[in-house]
């Protein structure tokens, strides 16, 4: 190459691909140092030297001064020394000029391989270095091409990758369309930056309501959290620093201006706007709207929530396949559990529950106590019951005794009264004697008289 051509390749690269011209003029020193020890050899010490202004190139063999060369590649007579250099000393490090057009085509060619190489590495690590920065930032491009279902996006100066996952699932983009996303990482994979976009993350609702709201940019409407679900719902919540201002009107806007702009960009994304608040219970049933709560059991120790609603709330408040509770739990991130009167009237509250479990787990502890204590006075009743037919049988063999002994004596009892019976009819014939002596003596005393 002529000077005036690599002045003019300089120029060209830097205007193409925005390079700075220090950079250029690097990879081409790196290009012709690469050329020369091909021709010259690996082992020499080699130097580029190169005039910004000119072009032009020079190169230069770098050996020691000596007084006897051992190694020709690296070392020169002081008498070679002294006459490139009249004030040259032994150990000091020459200069010697070579002609750099004896590098040939083949020479050529390979300098201007090594500085293409050079300047693509120096454009990648701009890249890199550039959109490293801007991660977290909402970037626009042209779409290029679909592949596999992933878009490739034009971002100017370089191309990005938005997966399919990171797509909405009403999305379907079109060769030459505009899309902004969220970039969401920049990797160096060795053959270049590889920029990742994303339009399904939370931060890309946030960056787009900052667009929209001015009082979000203004930092008097804040928002503090955010949840998507990719089935195309959302849940912001948002606080307001200034008290005359309506946060969940200001992102809403007039007539819904503010977030239907919004919505369009999300291709028809649902997104409920709800106020936050410091109080968790508040907080919670602000974020199961429009679901209506009636109670809330608190379990901060589990970082946990039983909400309690109406019946005809229920389904409401869980939302399609657990949608609204879902969101919920991202936007509050607290463990939500739902339940309506009805299931608490069959089922009880958990604290019911708990304390009956606990009321049971006494009772039966208590029931196998008394269970040992009876078990432990039924052993003797026992043993007393197995005596007792003993001495029932003693009392039953006692009374048979007494019984027969009991027809003996009335035998015995009998037989002397039989024989009063038989003894008193003689008595009675005794006593009739006299009855009868006694009444002729009447008539005797009748006369008498």
């Amino acid at each position: 190459m002529v000077s005036q051509e690599i002045i003019h390749f300089i120029e060209q690269i830097g205007r193409d691909k925005g390079l700075d011209k220090e950079v250029i003029i690097d990879a081409i020193k790196a290009a012709i140092l690469s050329a020369a020890r091909r021709r010259y050899g690996a082992q020499d010490s080699l130097e580029v030297d190169m005039d910004s202004e000119t072009g032009k190139i020079y190169l230069y063999a770098i050996k020691e001064t000596v007084k006897k060369v051992a190694d020709p590649g690296k070392e020169i007579a002081l008498k070679d020394a002294k006459e490139l250099e009249a004030d040259a000393q032994i150990g000091d490090e020459i200069k010697i000029p070579l002609e750099t057009e004896e590098f040939g085509r083949i020479a050529a060619q390979t300098a201007k391989q090594v500085i293409l190489q050079r300047v693509r590495e120096a454009e990648r690590k701009r890249i890199f270095d550039e959109y490293q920065n801007r991660e977290g930032e909402l970037v626009g491009g042209v779409v290029l091409r679909q592949e596999k279902g992933n878009a490739i996006i034009d971002l100017g100066r370089t191309e990005a990758l938005l997966p399919k996952r990171e797509q909405g699932f009403r999305e379907n983009f079109r060769k030459g369309e505009h899309v902004r996303a969220y970039l969401l990482e920049v990797r160096d994979p060795g053959k270049g930056p590889l920029i990742i976009l994303s339009r399904t993350h939370p931060e890309f609702l946030i960056k787009l309501f900052e667009l929209e709201v001015p009082e979000i940019g203004e930092k008097i409407v804040e928002i503090k959290s955010a949840a998507r679900e990719p089935s195309g719902r959302s849940k912001i919540a948002v606080i307001s620093h200034d008290e005359e201002v309506d946060p969940v009107g200001a992102c809403v806007g007039m007539r819904g201006s503010r977030v239907q702009a919004v919505v369009q960009e999300l291709r028809g994304e649902k997104i409920d706007i709800i106020e936050w608040n410091e109080n968790p219970m508040v907080f919670v049933k602000n974020a199961l709207s429009p679901a209506e709560v009636k109670k809330v059991n608190v379990d901060e120790e589990n970082q946990s929530m039983e909400v309690i609603v109406e019946d005809d709330q229920l389904s409401l408040a869980i939302g399609k396949k657990g949608q609204n509770v879902r969101l919920a739990t991202k936007l509050t991130e607290w463990r939500i559990d739902i339940r309506s009167f009805t299931d608490i009237e069959q089922a009880g509250s958990p604290s019911e529950q708990d304390a009956e479990d606990e009321a049971e787990g006494v009772g039966g502890e208590a029931e196998e106590v008394a269970t040992a204590e009876q078990a432990e006075e039924e052993t003797p009743t026992e043993e007393v019951e197995e005596e007792a037919p003993a001495e029932e049988a003693e009392k039953e063999t006692s009374a048979e005794e007494i019984e027969e002994e009991a027809p003996a004596e009335e035998a015995e009892e009998e037989t002397p009264a039989e024989e009063v019976e038989e003894e008193t009819p003689e008595e009675e014939g005794d006593e009739d004697q006299p009855e009868e002596s006694e009444e002729p003596s009447q008539p005797e005393e009748e006369d008498k008289e």
